[in-house]
């Protein structure tokens, strides 16, 4: 396949991931559901990587434990967004986080232009304070970008201190560790479910097994920067796959809200020194 069409793949599935999460939420609730998707995650990428644990200098915990922290507090806060606000509509607040790195790391007159457009995205998908969205919501979904931005730059020091996944690997096994309270708490006895589980590891399969093995691949020939406007679309794939699963329909401001998003996302890209990469 076209490396291109690789990412696009990817984005595909991570946002059919989120939208079967969300179908969980009536079990397990966003906890158990997030728990469940990092549990497999760290399962797959373990069994791949198969990390040395023993010999890491303190630098290499505080980092992997650093790691691991915007890990689990980016997926808990953004499936709790989930649960209170559109598929979509989250995954565009939260783009702010990589729209904000990128922007930072790009030093040009233009990025100005790609600060206006995602401003107004965002006030119109607020639709200036009178919107019936969510507060809660959109600031779990904030929170989540925020927690994005930080996995982005921490991702950059992994990938500098250890060799191929092991630093992402141990990080998600320390995330799934750290969720495993709130997982538990929030899913129960449905944890135990047969077929809860089968749907759980579907969605940590679509959200990370299938999307890290095709981006890593597309990175071995795309520039980042090419890259980084694909993984701009997310916004858009995310609004689309919560239309086409979860049913979920969005106003044409909310649509041009998105748009608005997703060309400044790309644009800011275009110059970006960090990839845009999500978890």
């Amino acid at each position: 396949m076209p490396a291109p069409a690789l990412v696009l793949v990817a984005i595909a599935s991570v946002q059919l991931g989120g939208a079967l999460a969300k179908t969980l939420f009536d079990e397990i609730g966003p906890g158990g559901t997030v728990w469940l998707r990092i549990l497999t995650a760290a399962v797959v990428l373990a069994a791949v990587w198969r990390p040395r644990s023993r010999g890491l200098a303190r630098d290499e915990i505080l980092l992997v434990a650093a790691f691991a922290v915007s890990l689990a507090g980016m997926n808990l806060a953004f499936y709790a967004s989930l649960d209170r606000i559109p598929l979509g509509v989250a995954v565009t607040y939260e783009f702010v986080g990589p729209l904000g790195v990128a922007l930072f790391g790009s030093r040009r007159a233009l990025d100005l232009l790609w600060v206006a457009l995602a401003a107004g995205g965002i006030l119109l998908l607020s639709d200036f304070g009178a919107t019936d969205l969510d507060g809660t919501g959109v600031a779990l979904a904030l929170l989540a970008g925020a927690f994005w931005a930080a996995y982005i730059l921490l991702s950059v020091r992994v990938g500098q201190r250890f060799e191929g996944g092991d630093g992402l690997a141990l990080a998600m096994v320390a995330a799934a560790v750290m969720l495993t309270p709130v997982g538990i708490a929030d899913g129960a006895g449905d944890l135990l479910s047969v077929e809860v589980l089968a749907l759980a590891a579907a969605v940590g399969v679509l959200s990370s097994a299938i999307p890290y093995s095709l981006e890593l691949e597309a990175l071995r020939r795309l520039p980042s920067g090419v890259f980084g406007v694909l993984m701009s679309l997310e916004p858009a794939m995310a609004a689309l796959a919560g239309f086409i699963v979860l049913g979920e329909d969005l106003a044409a401001r909310e649509l041009a809200a998105i748009a608005l998003v997703v060309t400044a996302s790309a644009g800011a890209a275009m110059g970006a020194r960090v990839t845009l990469r999500d978890a």
